[in-house]
């Protein structure tokens, strides 16, 4: 395997872990803490470098109309407000959000595995 796949495929993996752990353990306690956030950054971090080195790796144009291409993008962008917005909340100490958060970060982890499962997929059959 050439080294910057493996590369790549270690960040992405180091995406997933980070953003499940902060995503499903604030699901399970139904309270969005500090230490939650700070799982959505490093999560968040690890996958623009894997989709940056991914990106190296890749041969062509950068087409954003590809599907797996855009569901990486809008999975990002979903990331990055996620983590964003769940900052606000632990910075107001807004209590209701602490509550309600969890609700709103299962459905960006699940668009999140769509380009996950979907590069997996893409990378098994080259």
């Amino acid at each position: 395997m050439a080294p910057l796949v493996l590369t790549s495929t270690t960040l992405i993996t180091l995406a997933l872990i980070f953003y499940s752990l902060g995503v499903w353990s604030e699901r399970i306690v139904k309270y969005l803490k500090p230490w939650h956030v700070v799982a959505f950054w490093i999560g968040f971090a690890f996958d623009v470098s894997g989709t940056y080195a991914m990106h190296l790796i890749a041969k062509g144009p950068f087409d954003i109309l590809e599907p797996h291409t855009l569901t990486g993008q809008i999975a990002l962008w979903l990331m990055l407000m996620h983590a964003i917005w769940a900052t606000r909340v632990i910075i107001k100490q807004d209590e209701a959000l602490k509550v309600k958060f969890h609700k709103f970060s299962i459905v960006v982890w699940l668009i999140w595995m769509i380009p996950y499962f979907g590069g997996m997929f893409l990378g098994m059959n080259k």
